[in-house]
């Protein structure tokens, strides 16, 4: 499994004046989606989430979100570390992700960006 990166998860009130300041910071375009009932935009390395507080708690949750080549690839990878899937893979705006519990407690998303 070959790990390319990592992106910062940004909680936001509102979007929208929120991204202005990432794509300067990040000097590009935000890419904006939305999942569930919240509304995202990836910026860079940044993913900004706004949404109800319900559904933002359990993002937080989740430490980071990581790119790797091949999200089949790292889900075989973590199980035989002894990691646990706990969501996925499943196909996103983004790419394909899924949530793993590391075996210390830790919980990542792992996502194959731009792939079907």
């Amino acid at each position: 499994m070959e790990i390319l990166g990592a992106t910062l998860r940004v909680y936001v009130d509102d979007l929208d004046s929120a991204i202005p300041f990432y794509e300067r910071l990040a000097d590009g375009p935000a890419m904006r989606f939305a999942r569930g009932g919240l509304q995202v935009a990836a910026v860079g390395c940044f993913l900004l989430m706004s949404g109800p507080a319900a559904e933002l708690e359990v993002l937080r949750r989740v430490g980071a979100t990581i790119a790797v080549t091949d999200v089949e690839e790292a889900r075989k990878t973590l199980v035989e570390l002894g990691a646990d899937i706990i969501a996925g893979p499943v196909p996103t705006p983004a790419g394909r992700n899924l949530i793993a519990r590391h075996p210390d407690g830790t919980v990542y998303e792992y996502v194959d960006r731009g792939r079907p």
